[in-house]
């Protein structure tokens, strides 16, 4: 009896610390893609995948209610970035 009330107890409170979860800033996506040296010529399409990726993740509502922001970096075919 003593568990099924902990556990109740646990739900309750569970249940009411959801909306202390609200979005407050998008969440941020990394985008690692070269847009200029010798790997643009692959990896521009692969941006522009992740692109049409987040914005379809933001149509259906983003993650737990949150939307998604796609943060792009060009390390411009240089390996070590």
């Amino acid at each position: 009896m003593t568990k099924k009330l902990l556990s109740s107890a646990a739900a309750i409170c569970l249940a009411s610390a959801l909306p202390a979860l609200a979005c407050d800033a998008p969440i941020k996506v990394g985008v690692l893609h070269s847009l200029s040296g010798t790997m643009a010529i692959s990896e521009t399409t692969l941006k522009d995948t992740m692109e049409m990726l987040v914005e379809q993740q933001n149509a259906a509502g983003g993650v737990l209610d949150c939307e998604l922001e796609a943060v792009e970096v060009d390390p411009a075919s240089d390996w070590p970035l």
